[in-house]
């Protein structure tokens, strides 16, 4: 990077010095020793940290980063986000439409499910849609709460840590879990050595 008077001097871009006008090729075009003379200085690019695509463009030329449309960018998240609730109930819906068809009763554990996800997918619709900036929603959308969604009744438990040693952990509703234990899966099969 070139540095005139201690600011930066961007390649292809014209400027002014001293009252002489430069062309936007100039910096291209001479010798350091040509831009020494004038009292540029050549210095390494600082480093820019790595930036999140889905919410800024990239950064200024003073590092700082250049945020996208908070408008539109509410707008596309509400969008994947009820998309997400969508693509999660869809593999049950067979179990609504069985039910309004020929009367076989839905489990009561897949409708409190159903409906724990329509109200998940409006609390993150909410929160997405109550931010203020782009930078604010980034900060929810990368946070620890949007991201999950309630697991579903066949969904095995999560095991916490095992810092014992002993092989075993303890499974979210306190009991213990091996890890040789078997998982029954639908229709009959089973799959050994799953936690």
């Amino acid at each position: 990077m070139f540095l005139l008077d201690g600011k930066r001097l961007p390649l292809d871009r014209a400027f002014t010095h001293n009252g002489i006008s430069y062309p936007a090729n100039w910096l291209r075009l001479t010798t350091l020793a040509e831009k020494e003379a004038i009292g540029i200085v050549e210095v390494p690019d600082p480093p820019n940290p790595a930036y999140d695509q889905r919410f800024y463009w990239g950064y200024d030329q003073d590092g700082h980063l250049i945020p996208k449309d908070h408008g539109e960018l509410v707008t596309l998240w509400i969008a994947n986000t009820r998309q997400t609730a969508n693509s999660l109930l869809t593999p049950t819906d067979w179990m609504v439409v069985r039910e309004a068809d020929n009367g076989t009763t839905v489990n009561p554990d897949w409708k409190m499910w159903r409906e724990a996800v329509r109200v998940a997918a409006a609390d993150k619709v909410s929160h997405i849609a109550a931010t203020t900036d782009t930078a604010d929603l980034a900060a929810y959308i990368t946070g620890t709460a949007y991201p999950v969604w309630p697991d579903d009744p066949d969904h095995p438990p999560i095991l916490a840590s095992d810092d014992s040693g002993d092989g075993v952990g303890t499974a979210v509703d306190g009991q213990d879990a091996g890890l040789n234990d078997t998982i029954d899966f639908s229709g009959g099969t089973t799959s050994g050595g799953v936690v």
